[in-house]
């Protein structure tokens, strides 16, 4: 291609926490720096001699709201460094490591941190427009008499019910459809089963616990709380997980002819991973090892009603470009949203129809195999904290090529709003 090398020196996660129903112990920032700091520390450069610092993150707290500089300064990167912050949605962290890699080509920058961040179980609760205009009202009002007016239109059961910031982040404002009933629309557009989602999802989780048992989750750094609560591990995996108790589940976003439940999507969850991305001078200046290298990256539109599909989208030009395959590949990692989102990427690849109208492709690109495909488990098990997961999946690929003694690898991930995202990775 022609292009300078972008290599991939080290990287660490926090732990990723379920979300359950009431903020987590961790705001985004402390997540972040937890991972950074642990990170940093084992390198030969100080934090000083960075470059730049990209954070991508889709739900910023209204306190951190350029959390990439934030983090930076809390990490000791001195006033010098900059930092900032990414949103592409479910791709922020993937977002994140292509700017680094555009920086670092163009000769900006050597030395960059990069990765993403959500806490998603910190996502407000708002007040509704109408209780929103109820306060501007009662705010203008000068006199006892005119307060008492506004007061007196004051309606508790209409005007106090919240609205889930969490919820209007995950659905679409131009087709007007949550995450998951987009992902319903794959569901029926490829024929997939409810069956299959769920065999998916229990298959998700036992390669994740696996995986940890075997010892191939050791990019994760653990946390402690303030309480000196530790959490080692992402807590959402469930050994427990079955067929017979994912059947159980009742559908979600479309309750009376859906197929997707709680248990074959991803989880809410909170998160950080980080990438430390350098030049060929920099490798040779601090005599880095690194992992391995990010080669070609592509990202994708298309309709936000089918958004799931936004791998295939993304994926098939960097097979294109590279004379390769779907099986050439050694590994894949498609970040799980939905059971149903990631069984729709590959028969979307093994449709004729498909692939002609819509990748301008003569026929079906093939079958990826799925003995390739998230062979630790994905996000159904170990969580999605959306800031945080194309960093993850990136980082979680060069360990898995670098143990099976692969060579290349593909990273790709759906977004909110009709994208997709992929990254060909190889190990040096």
């Amino acid at each position: 291609m022609g292009f300078e090398p972008v290599y991939v020196v080290d990287g660490a996660r926090t732990p990723f926490l379920k979300g359950r129903n009431a903020p987590g112990p961790f705001a985004a920032s402390d997540l972040a720096v937890h991972a950074g700091r642990a990170l940093l520390i084992r390198q030969p450069f100080a934090p000083t001699d960075l470059d730049e610092v990209i954070l991508g993150c889709a739900s910023p707290s209204p306190d951190e709201v350029n959390i990439g500089r934030v983090v930076a300064l809390r990490l000791g990167c001195g006033h010098k460094v900059p930092g900032w912050t990414v949103m592409r949605n479910c791709a922020s962290g993937m977002q994140a490591l292509d700017s680094a890699i555009v920086n670092i080509r163009s000769g900006r920058s050597q030395l960059v941190l990069a990765g993403g961040v959500d806490a998603l179980s910190h996502a407000p609760l708002l007040y509704s427009p109408a209780m929103v205009r109820w306060f501007a009202q009662m705010m203008q009002a000068k006199t006892i008499g005119q307060k008492a007016g506004v007061f007196a239109k004051l309606r508790p059961a209409a005007l106090f019910s919240p609205v889930i910031g969490l919820l209007k982040g995950l659905t679409d404002p131009v087709v007007g459809l949550l995450m998951g009933q987009t992902a319903e629309n794959l569901a029926w557009r490829f024929g997939i089963s409810r069956e299959a989602m769920d065999a998916f999802s229990v298959r998700s989780h036992q390669r994740a616990l696996a995986g940890r048992a075997a010892g191939h989750y050791a990019e994760i750094v653990p946390l402690v709380d303030t309480q000196g609560r530790v959490y080692p591990e992402d807590d959402g995996v469930r050994a427990d997980s079955s067929l017979a108790g994912l059947a159980k589940l009742k559908p979600f976003f479309d309750r009376r002819y859906g197929k997707i439940t709680p248990g074959n999507s991803s989880q809410i969850t909170d998160g950080a991973a980080w990438l430390i991305l350098a030049s060929q001078a920099a490798v040779d200046r601090w005599r880095l090892e690194p992992l391995g290298r990010i080669s070609d990256s592509e990202w994708a539109g298309l309709d936000p009603a089918q958004m799931g599909l936004g791998p295939v989208h993304a994926a098939t030009p960097i097979l294109g470009r590279h004379g390769l395959g779907l099986a050439d590949v050694d590994l894949w990692e498609i970040n799980e949203a939905f059971a149903a989102q990631v069984l729709g990427c590959l028969a979307a690849w093994e449709s004729d129809e498909y692939c002609r109208e819509n990748l301008g492709l003569p026929a079906a690109l093939g079958s990826l195999p799925q003995d390739r495909l998230n062979v630790d488990g994905g996000a159904i098990a170990v969580g999605h904290p959306v800031g945080a997961s194309g960093a993850r999946i990136v980082l979680h690929l060069l360990h898995a090529l670098r143990r099976a003694k692969a060579r290349r690898g593909i990273a790709a991930i759906c977004i909110g709003g009709g994208q997709g995202g992929a990254m060909l990775i190889e190990t040096v």
